[in-house]
């Protein structure tokens, strides 16, 4: 098996089309179902089921992906090696964020990072904080921006702590609070929340601050897009959002209290403990992060 045959099975596995993945790999259909076709009988076993109305993976198939990802991971962070140690920094940069990070401009890094390195692919990944974690371990990314409870810190990777927040009530304009200079979690515990699913860094920070205030809340909507659902249910007037403080300006027509017993958050840069791209090391240094293992 080569290389080329492992990227056809990726990509049909990821597309669950065998026209896609030829249009992704700028390959003509039959040749990439031949070079498939040629490494199924390699293995000695069917890669994926094919019907006139889908494609999916077999169990053997489901089996090979992973090793064929990896396989393809490191042959691309071989040559990024190779580039690095004559001067150049290649490859991909994998990065992923939750969607109120405010201590990093990320737009702004990634146009100065594209302009030193044009030659890296970057992607985005936008994600709960837990969950980038564990994509830091499996090195499905290379760097990740998140936030935590201040009770809370990452485990099993490097990071750096970038700044700390805390979170404040978003409210519709014309909300009975919204003239309000600041309110406590009590005053706010009789409202209706717009919140992050149970269990995530995000609302985990909120539910702990009532219940150690002894407070209960009810919240009524549970979303997984804070920049536009969140913000549009809340200027709807169906509930109010505790947000950090230094995202919520972003918002727009919605109104924010400062709430004098407010949760803080703390949000972190973190990377991989085991091993770092050229192109991750070259991101975090243009961010001035000590790059360096047992540098936190």
């Amino acid at each position: 098996m080569d290389l080329q045959q492992m990227r056809y099975v990726v990509a049909v596995a990821e597309t669950n089309s065998f026209t896609r993945a030829a249009e992704r790999c700028l390959v003509v259909q039959s040749a990439l179902s031949h070079q498939i076709a040629r490494l199924e009988r390699e293995l000695g076993a069917r890669l994926f089921e094919r019907t006139s109305r889908r494609v999916r993976l077999t169990p053997a198939g489901a089996a090979f992906l992973p090793a064929a990802r990896q396989c393809l991971d490191a042959a691309e962070r071989a040559s990024a090696e190779v580039a690095a140690a004559v001067g150049e920094v290649r490859g991909r940069l994998a990065v992923g964020l939750i969607p109120t990070v405010a201590a990093v401009d990320i737009p702004g890094a990634l146009r100065d990072f594209r302009q030193q390195y044009p030659h890296v692919r970057i992607g985005l990944r936008v994600g709960a904080s837990e969950d980038l974690v564990e994509q830091i371990k499996q090195g499905a990314i290379e760097v990740a921006f998140l936030g935590l409870p201040t009770t809370a810190r990452p485990q099993g990777v490097e990071a750096h702590e970038l700044a700390r927040d805390r979170l404040v009530a978003v409210v519709a304009p014309d909300h009975p609070l919204a003239d309000e200079p600041a309110v406590n979690l009590r005053r706010l515990s009789s409202e209706v929340f717009v919140d992050l699913p149970a269990g995530t860094a995000g609302r985990v920070q909120s539910d702990q601050a009532f219940s150690a205030a002894g407070l209960s809340r009810d919240v009524a909507f549970e979303v997984t897009t804070v920049d536009f659902i969140m913000a549009r249910l809340v200027r709807e007037g169906l509930g109010i959002a505790m947000l950090p403080s230094a995202y919520a300006p972003q918002l727009t027509g919605v109104t924010t209290i400062e709430v004098t017993d407010a949760p803080a958050r703390v949000e972190y840069v973190i990377w991989s403990r085991v091993s770092r791209t050229p192109a991750a090391t070259a991101f975090l240094a243009l961010l001035d992060i000590p790059a360096m293992p047992g540098t936190e």
